[in-house]
């Protein structure tokens, strides 16, 4: 048993040695235009979506359907969202092609599944995804306006997405908004943020 012991921590010990050494290399790529191995890719989020599964599974979903608190949504997704998720009739922008992994186009996927999950996500963000923690300057009830919306969005066109916006109250989610943070519903109508050579960086 003493000699079972002690090979099973003489192979731990070696097998830290042998992660330490890849990472002291540098050999591990972390630029975000170096994609995941395979393996890697499918670890990462089968993690993340046992994760989310598992910190989700007790939230109790409100009523979604309430007009108002679709237009709430609305609003909120034109200013903080649009820019990586994208909108109806609006082309990839210089965020959601730079990130990696790249943000789901959700004009086209919307909630994907549990609005419990969407609004878990919403609220804590996944690290080193950009995506952010949203609940650190927003109210529950403006991230289940999200949720609502997103449950919505796939069914609108460039038209009917313009004029929710446009009847939301644009920006507003009671706990932290900034003159510096409102960039509105503006973000829509750009139609995706022209990447011509005159744009200068």
């Amino acid at each position: 048993m003493k000699r079972t012991i002690k090979t099973l921590a003489l192979a731990g010990l070696l097998v830290a040695a042998g992660v330490g050494g890849v990472v002291y290399s540098g050999v591990v790529n972390v630029a975000a235009d170096d994609p995941h191995y395979t393996l890697v890719h499918a670890f990462l989020a089968a993690a993340r979506d046992r994760s989310i599964a598992l910190r989700s599974r007790d939230i109790q979903v409100p009523p979604l359907q309430d007009a108002e608190l679709i237009r709430a949504g609305a609003g909120n997704y034109a200013a903080m969202c649009a820019g990586c998720h994208l909108a109806p009739g609006m082309a990839a922008t210089e965020l959601s092609q730079a990130l990696y992994p790249a943000p789901p186009n959700l004009s086209r996927q919307g909630v994907d599944g549990d609005p419990a999950a969407a609004f878990w996500v919403i609220r804590h963000g996944i690290k080193a995804t950009g995506m952010p923690a949203w609940g650190k300057s927003m109210g529950d009830e403006h991230i289940w306006g999200l949720v609502a919306f997103l449950q919505q969005l796939p069914q609108l066109d460039a038209d009917g997405y313009r004029q929710l916006v446009a009847s939301s109250e644009g920006h507003q989610h009671g706990g932290g908004e900034t003159p510096a943070h409102g960039h509105g519903a503006e973000v829509a109508e750009d139609e995706g943020h022209g990447h011509s050579e005159e744009h200068a960086h």
